[in-house]
């Protein structure tokens, strides 16, 4: 969606056009559930339905582009996931475990049962990185925000952004690398 298209789509999601919003909608829905996945939350997607009615209350104050919506519904959507935790550290639960919901109109079975195993994979590889690690790989590389947009949600510089970007891949990397080698063994 280019920026004239953004404007417009805004527009109409603030004078309430559903349509409008459902672009808004598919635009950052995807990738915030995975980076929300990604976070090791276990209610991912109820932190993601509580960051987009903070979306809609907030619409009106909004003001940027589309990568700057973007990363201010990543940027709701993890204070969001950081409240949740807290409160589930204070009371803990047992949770089941969910499969992806993802919706079937929207591509064929086989291709969303591949990806959905190749997501979860990637998913748990980043799980086993440390937690700031894991954070800026999933803001980066899921959520396809910049350094900057990223440095300012994690309120680190840019530089820190990169190292820790660069160390998460490199650790991964690694990890997969011996994977490898246990598989042809």
């Amino acid at each position: 969606m280019d920026g004239e298209d953004f404007a417009t789509v805004l527009a109409a999601a603030r004078r309430g056009d559903e349509e409008a919003f459902t672009a808004l909608f598919v635009l950052v829905q995807p990738r915030l559930l995975r980076y929300l996945r990604g976070m090791s939350t276990d209610s991912y997607e109820d932190v993601a339905a509580e960051s987009w009615v903070e979306v809609v209350r907030g619409l009106a104050r909004f003001d940027g582009d589309a990568a700057g919506f973007t990363a201010w519904v990543f940027t709701i959507a993890r204070r969001k996931s950081i409240d949740r935790a807290r409160y589930q550290a204070r009371r803990p639960t047992c949770s089941l475990p969910e499969g992806d919901r993802s919706d079937p109109a929207l591509a064929d079975v086989a291709d969303i049962v591949a990806e959905a195993e190749s997501t979860q994979l990637a998913l748990a590889l980043v799980a086993t990185l440390p937690p700031d690690q894991a954070e800026a790989i999933l803001l980066r590389v899921v959520a396809g925000l910049d350094v900057a947009a990223v440095a300012e949600l994690m309120g680190r510089s840019a530089g820190a952004v990169r190292v820790l970007t660069h160390r998460g891949l490199k650790r991964l990397g690694a990890t997969l690398a011996a994977r490898g080698d246990r598989a042809q063994v």
